[in-house]
This record gives C-alpha cells, structure tokens and sequence, in this order.
C-alpha cells in the first residue's frame, strides 16, 4: 500500500512559480512510475507529467511542455512538480498518482494510487 501526499499549492499571479511536492509512503517507492495530473471544475482530470522509476525519462504534455519539470527523490521518497510561467488556465487542483506495475503513462486510469490533491490557482 502506498499513501501520497501533495502540498505546495496557492494562489499566484500569471507568470509566476510554484513548486508542488509529493511524499510517498511505502519501501517500494523507487519502482513506481510517477505522474501528476490535474483538473479543473467541470474539466475532466487530464495527463500533466509522469516520470520513470529512476528518474531519468519525463514526458510532458504540450500545454506545460517548458513551463513545467518534474522529478524525483527516491532516497527520500519525494516527487515534484516545478511550474513556471503559470497561466491562469493551469488553475486546477493538482493530484499524483504512483503505478505499482512499472511504467509511466499518461492515462491515469492505469495508475493505482492517488494523493488528495493540492489546489493551484492562477490569478490574471
């Protein structure tokens, strides 16, 4: 069993940064694939950024791609998530999910376990 757990949210201007961190329980956290998705009300949840078990392979999606880095600590069981240049359309709340099976993907519906969430709002 594995418990995540995101903080770091707020509220920022357009242009600014925030960095989102996920703590992980769990020994086998270096063997899971990470992602970070998120959603906004009435959006459904949408792929933001997942990362390998070692780190060392990412995939972004468009809307974020050189904006945003994610990354991982596996020592201390941490994930995160750098945002810069934020727009106000990446306000949404901000979940990450780990997948116990191997693999990164980018459909969150292969991942097994969620954290609860930390809110991002982007103001104009």
């Amino acid at each position: 069993q594995v418990q995540l757990v995101e903080s770091g949210g707020g509220l920022v201007q357009a242009g600014g940064s925030l960095r989102l961190s996920c703590a992980a329980s769990g020994r086998l956290f270096s063997t899971y694939g990470m992602g970070w998705f998120r959603q906004s009300p009435g959006q459904e949840r949408e792929f933001v950024a997942s990362i390998s078990a070692s780190g060392s392979t990412t995939y972004y999606a468009d809307s974020v791609k050189g904006r945003f880095t994610t990354s991982r600590d596996n020592a201390k069981k941490m994930m995160y998530l750098q945002m810069n240049s934020l727009k106000p359309e990446d306000t949404a709340v901000y979940y990450c999910a780990a997948r116990g099976r191997g693999g990164f993907p980018l459909d969150g519906s292969l991942y097994t376990y969620w954290g609860q969430g930390t809110q991002v709002t982007v103001s104009s």
